[in-house]
């Protein structure tokens, strides 16, 4: 109680400007919804900023739609960047322009960090991990990460657990699916897959998330729900959920509960495989919990907070690219026979140096997350005043975001064609009319991030990817049961999700072809 009473009188100040602008956002928001007739993708201009309010409400009546309307104004603006006005009087840049994305990933690298605003609202629950640090915490972590990755042992411990997980459960449900006529929602199907790879992959854990039961992981649906609630933070005009969090209230009570059940689970891991590893001087697995303890990083704090991180990296990416990948491929049954082609050259069960060699299908994911990337905007926080390339000016605080989901659609970029499935961009033929893999720039293409920060997980995401769709399109199709015609809407929370799941119908292949 007596904590409750001190949140309050801090507080007190926030109630009272919340009391004197009230009336005012009130007046604007029904202004707004009253005047202003819903935008098309052909009305493409600068939404109409407002005083203390900024362009706020012209964003939220977006709803489900604000990647695409974003993306929309990038696309038409001068050198693919505006300024956004958020609440306040803060201004944001957003920017689809590669020149930009190599000043502020890797030119300008140290004074554009992750910055106070992301760093506060996400470490209820990431904490001080990999991807919620700047500094000295953040360089520490990617030095010790780095080391671990580039381990031949890692990546066959990878192999090992997407080959398992995807035989002895994926497939079979899929082939009960195609039995039984069943429809599968399967982006939730890719989701749960994923967790329970990248769970083994992190902690050594298995969170058994994607067999058919009625329980499922207490630690699974927490973080699920720690991740949803941590992203509409973001979205608050303004930080209201410091408030609910102070008084211990509604979805920041939740989150509590939810983030308490993730990092007590974690930290029940770390300290048995401490106790463990001081018996036995040596852990026999070689999950990356294990690495870090027996490389010396004992601290269960830190080991806690990057391992949370991981998962969070590769919870829902990889998901998120093959959900939007068998959709295309629906569409496009060109590109699907010639993946079927590269994958009967490989044997039944590839291994990584097959796998790694599967070029076509190594274009087709790129393809797919170009016009669908897993995170479709990435954000940071200029540490002191700064001119962009195009003549931006940048003020300390400010917050540059490079749209992602924007710059795979640029023609500028990609061309007339930009908006066609075409692998073929990533090919060219070599001497013997074989087609090898061309890459584009991480400036151009940060799907993966750029400079400093590249993705770590990088091959293993490829690696991952490429052999549930060789195991998959092997032995089934996948059909979409959505009307022909309908679009599905890209939304995303800490990464990108299709709205409304993505329901299909599995069909066996013939054994001949």
């Amino acid at each position: 109680m007596i904590e409750i009473l001190l949140n309050l009188q801090l507080l007190a100040p926030f109630f009272l400007f919340l009391f004197l602008i009230l009336p005012i956002l009130f007046f604007f928001s029904s202004t707004f919804k009253n005047k202003q007739p819903l935008p098309t993708t052909n009305v493409l201009t600068i939404p109409k900023s407002y005083p203390l309010v900024g362009s706020y409400f012209a964003l939220k009546r977006m709803g489900n739609r604000r990647i695409q309307w974003l993306s929309d104004i990038v696309q038409s603006s001068p050198a693919a960047t505006f300024i956004f006005h958020r609440p306040m009087g803060h201004r944001q840049v957003m920017t689809g322009n590669p020149a930009i994305v190599e000043h502020i990933l890797k030119t300008r690298f140290s004074n554009y960090q992750k910055g106070d605003f992301l760093i506060s609202t996400m470490s209820d629950f990431l904490g001080s991990g990999i991807f919620n640090a700047d500094g000295k915490t953040w360089k520490f972590q990617r030095q010790v990460a780095s080391h671990e990755f580039n381990t031949k042992s890692i990546r066959k411990f990878v192999e090992d657990v997407v080959d398992a997980e995807l035989s002895d459960r994926l497939l079979p449900i899929m082939a009960s699916a195609a039995q039984q006529d069943q429809t599968l929602d399967f982006q939730d199907i890719l989701q749960r897959f994923a967790f329970d790879n990248i769970c083994k992959i992190a902690f050594g854990f298995d969170a058994d998330y994607l067999r058919p039961s009625v329980e499922r992981s207490k630690f699974a649906l927490a973080y699920e729900e720690a991740a949803e609630i941590i992203t509409k933070r973001f979205r608050e005009l303004f930080p209201l959920w410091k408030v609910k969090r102070a008084l211990n209230i509604g979805s920041e009570k939740r989150l509590r509960m939810a983030v308490r059940e993730v990092h007590e689970f974690a930290k029940n891991i770390v300290r048995e495989k401490k106790k463990e590893l001081k018996e036995k001087e040596v852990l026999e697995s070689v999950d990356m919990l294990s690495r870090f303890l027996s490389s010396g990083h004992s601290d269960e704090d830190f080991v806690t907070d990057i391992v949370i991180s991981f998962i969070l990296a590769g919870k829902d990416t990889t998901s998120a690219a093959l959900t939007w990948f068998f959709w295309l491929l629906s569409k496009y049954p060109r590109v699907e026979k010639e993946i079927m082609k590269e994958i009967m050259e490989k044997s039944e069960a590839p291994v990584y140096d097959e796998v790694k060699h599967m070029v076509y299908t190594h274009a087709a994911l790129c393809e797919s997350m170009r016009l669908y990337p897993p995170v479709p905007m990435g954000t940071r926080e200029a540490a002191d005043d700064d001119v962009l390339p195009d003549g931006t000016v940048v003020k300390k605080g400010m917050l540059v975001t490079y749209h992602v989901y924007a710059m795979g659609r640029l023609e500028s970029i990609w061309g007339e064609d930009w908006a066609e499935f075409k692998p073929e961009r990533w090919l060219q033929k070599d001497e013997s009319e074989n087609w090898m893999f061309v890459g584009k720039d991480s400036f151009t293409y940060p799907v993966f991030q750029a400079g400093p920060r590249m993705c770590l997980g990088k091959e293993m995401a490829f690696m991952q990817m490429q052999s549930m769709v060789a195991g998959i399109l092997r032995r089934f199709t996948v059909v979409p049961t959505v009307a022909e015609g309908v679009e599905p809407n890209f939304i995303s929370f800490l990464s990108s999700q299709m709205e409304g799941g993505f329901p299909v119908k599995i069909i066996e292949r013939e054994a001949s072809n």
